[in-house]
């Protein structure tokens, strides 16, 4: 069994520029694609290259959001 936990910590004061800031570096473009998009991919990738008879991966997201010290899961629908 392996195991891969990862954590991207991302925050700005502000947006001074449309393609600055945390937004923009987590998910990026159409063309340029931010951090979360490449690693998704690069997973899934993997996880393809990676697999052989008789195994299964099992991939688990978080998606939180600190702000004024509350968190908040942005997967969550209710929010």
């Amino acid at each position: 069994v392996f195991a891969y936990d990862y954590c991207f910590w991302s925050m700005d004061e502000t947006e001074k520029e449309k393609y600055a800031g945390k937004s923009y570096t987590m998910m990026g473009s159409g063309d340029q694609p931010g951090l979360i998009p490449r690693l998704c991919s690069a997973l899934f990738e993997r996880t393809k290259e990676e697999q052989q008879e008789g195994e299964s991966f099992t991939v688990e997201v978080s998606y939180m959001e600190i702000y004024n010290e509350k968190v908040r899961d942005l997967l969550d629908p209710k929010g």
